[in-house]
């Protein structure tokens, strides 16, 4: 399937789960995370999770981040040039729902993102290659090819994977790891 149609089909999983299908299957996701050899590094950054959208709940993810004490990194968007910039997620950080719904820091200290160690990516389907379906706008294709060529990419999914994403590009950027409920898939060499 293409791009177009796994991103039509995948939403379309995704608003037939329960809320508690939501809350259990992002529990079993952030657990498997735990298998995963990544947590010697100190800057993570992590997506917060648009509820009305049922995405994965994040908030799992972010209490193994804290109870490690590592740095978290969030990010807020700019829809008028397709950037965002980083900050570090603080006790005392503000976080509140821009226009289109994603909560995002309303200030604070800014990271570099040649700073960040991993990237926790959000998706709606994903490939046996590593490549990943987002909403389309390419916030996260501009932020990953940002970041420093060793920055692991960690998709998260409700769902496993898609034999092959007909339209996938030699130029997006795979990911490195994605962790469903059931299943940690690996696409490094």
């Amino acid at each position: 399937m293409t791009k177009a149609q796994l991103r039509a089909k995948y939403k379309t999983l995704r608003n037939q789960l329960s809320l508690e299908d939501v809350e259990r299957l992002s529990l079993d996701i952030a657990n498997h995370l735990l298998q995963l050899p990544i947590w010697e590094f100190a800057y993570y950054h992590l997506f917060l999770t648009i509820s009305e959208k049922k995405e994965i709940n994040t908030d799992f993810i972010l209490h193994i981040l804290q109870g490690k004490d590592k740095n978290v990194i969030v990010s807020k968007s700019d829809f008028f040039n397709g950037s965002m910039a980083h900050f570090l997620l603080t006790d005392t950080t503000a976080i509140s729902k821009n226009t289109y719904g994603i909560p995002e820091p309303v200030d604070g200290i800014e990271v570099p993102v040649n700073k960040l160690d991993v990237v926790f990516v959000p998706l709606l389907a994903f490939d046996q290659e590593g490549h990943r379906v987002g909403y389309g706008k390419g916030f996260y294709d501009r932020f990953l090819a940002e970041c420093k060529p060793d920055v692991l990419k960690i998709g998260v999914s409700f769902f496993d994977v898609e034999n092959k994403i007909e339209d996938a590009s030699e130029t997006d950027i795979k990911l490195d790891y994605c962790v469903s409920p059931n299943k940690v898939f690996s696409f490094s060499s």
